[in-house]
Parts: structure tokens; C-alpha cells; sequence
């Protein structure tokens, strides 16, 4: 145990020294052409990957995609470095130093008696040692950065923090049910315009209120004790299986993927459903 560190150390800086020789002059040409803002979508999907992975339960699948997001999170804080913003060496001493002061009673002499009081010293800190001002709403907290669907998770769970959440699941669903007939309204609203500055006015109403069954939908998971990114993992997952079934099936027959073949395509589509309950890991 006593040499884990070491190694620990070392693997990290040999990842390092790979990004650093990635993005030498002499480099490869792609990861040279990469830039902060270039590298966005990348963090994003890395860790959806890695957040795809745990969901599995995949110990080596995690292994990978944690990999991949210590490489992309180590290109970012090199690329800083090359600019002269920070180094990676700052990167890591800063969030060791932020988890040092914000747990006083692990670090420090300070007791806490359950996980609630731990974010409550942990927001108090923020402003009253490192600054931080402080948030007129508790919305505020919820980073407007985030992607729209976990923004939207976060923003409804602080809010229900405070009281301000339904008392019953059967609410919700009559709420989504509104909005989806507001949504069917809307829709048609659409087809009836005539002029290009209606259809317009008409497309921008359709968006809100179809923002508006979303919202609602991630409303349903949080109260169903449901992360709805994961859940929409899950069924992109699930659907990419499907339809790659799909593909195979209609390569098998000599059959093009048009709607000329919508009716075979979802009759493979329900094979496929079928495939994968006769195959499932409780059947077998």
C-alpha cells in the first residue's frame, strides 16, 4: 500500500508528458488544432460515457471512460498552461486545497452530525472564507452553463428544497397531460399560418410549449426518484440497439432503409423488442 502513491504519481505524470508531447510542435496535427472551446463537446460526452459505463456496472468500461475524461480535463489545463493562464500543477492544488477548508471537520477540529449540516458549512464557507457572493436566489446555485435537461433537474430539486414541489405523482401527470395538449394545439396553430412572419411567431410558440412537456417530464423523474440523463442514456442506448438490429435485418434481406419499407422496418423493430426480452440477463 505504502508504494501506491508513487505509482499513482507516476501514471499521472506520464499522461501529462503524453498530452504535453500530443501538443508539441512536432505533435499530432489534431490535438494541436484543439483549443479550450473545441474540447467542450468532447468533456461533455466523455462523461456521459463514463456516466453510461457506471450505469453498466462495468468495472473495465469505467476504467476506460475515466481515462478518457482524465485526458480531456489534462489537455484542457495544459492548453492554459501554454497560454501562461495557470499550470496543471495549479489545477490540482487548487481543488485540494478548496476540499481541505471546505471539510473542517474531517481536516480541521470542527463536528458535524449528518451530511445536511456538511452542505450547509459548505456554502456558508464559500462566502465566508473564499469570498463568494451571495446568491439572491437559491436558483442562482444551479449553473447556467449546465446542459438544458440537468439544469432543469437541479433547478427543480432546489426549489423543492424549500417546499415548493408537488404532493402527489398523480399531479404531475395531469400537468403533463396539459401541457401535452397544449403542445397538440400549438402544433396545429402551426399548420394553419399562412404567412412566413406567422408560421415564425407560431414555431417560436410551438418551442415553448413543447420546453414546457420537458420540463414537466424531468419533474416526473426527480419525483419518481429518477436521474433523467441517465434515464435518457438508457433509452438512446436502447434505441441504437434496436435500430442497429434493424440495419442487420435489412442487410440480411437486401432491403434499403426508406420509408419505402416503413412497415418491415417496424416489424423488425418489435422482433428486435422481442429479441431482447427472450435475451435478457434474467431469462438466460
Amino acid at each position: 500500500m505504502a508504494e501506491k502513491p508513487e505509482s499513482e504519481t507516476r501514471a499521472f505524470k506520464d499522461l501529462y508528458d503524453i498530452v504535453i508531447r500530443l501538443r508539441a510542435p512536432d505533435g499530432c496535427p489534431w490535438d494541436r488544432e484543439q483549443t479550450p472551446l473545441s474540447l467542450r463537446s468532447d468533456l461533455i460526452e466523455e462523461t456521459y460515457e463514463c456516466v453510461e459505463a457506471i450505469e453498466e456496472q462495468d468495472s473495465e468500461h469505467i476504467k476506460e471512460e475515466l481515462g478518457d475524461v482524465f485526458l480531456v480535463t489534462t489537455m484542457l489545463a495544459y492548453m492554459h498552461e501554454q497560454e501562461g493562464h495557470f499550470s496543471v500543477a495549479d489545477v490540482l492544488e487548487t481543488v485540494s486545497q478548496k476540499l481541505v477548508r471546505r471539510h473542517p471537520h474531517v481536516f480541521g477540529n470542527e463536528t458535524v452530525k449528518d451530511s445536511a449540516e456538511v452542505l450547509r458549512n459548505w456554502a456558508r464557507i464559500k462566502v465566508d472564507q473564499e469570498g463568494r457572493k451571495p446568491k439572491e436566489s437559491i436558483l442562482d446555485e444551479v449553473h447556467r452553463g449546465l446542459p438544458p435537461l440537468e439544469r432543469a433537474y437541479k433547478l427543480q430539486k432546489k426549489a423543492a428544497k424549500v417546499g415548493f414541489d408537488w404532493l402527489l405523482v398523480k399531479g404531475i401527470y395531469e400537468k403533463l397531460e396539459e401541457e401535452l395538449n397544449e403542445s397538440r394545439e400549438a402544433t396545429d396553430a402551426l399548420a394553419e399560418q399562412t404567412t412566413e412572419e406567422g408560421k415564425k411567431i407560431a414555431q417560436a410558440h410551438l418551442e415553448e410549449e413543447l420546453g414546457d412537456v420537458l420540463f414537466v417530464v424531468v419533474n416526473l423523474c426527480r419525483f419518481l426518484r429518477v436521474d433523467p440523463s441517465i434515464a435518457l442514456a438508457r433509452a438512446n442506448s436502447k434505441f441504437s440497439r434496436r435500430f442497429t438490429f434493424i440495419e442487420q435485418r435489412m442487410k440480411e434481406r437486401n432491403r434499403k432503409m426508406n420509408r419505402e419499407h416503413i412497415e418491415l422496418m417496424e416489424d423488425l423493430w418489435h422482433e428486435a423488442k422481442r429479441y431482447e426480452t427472450d435475451n435478457a440477463p434474467s431469462k438466460r
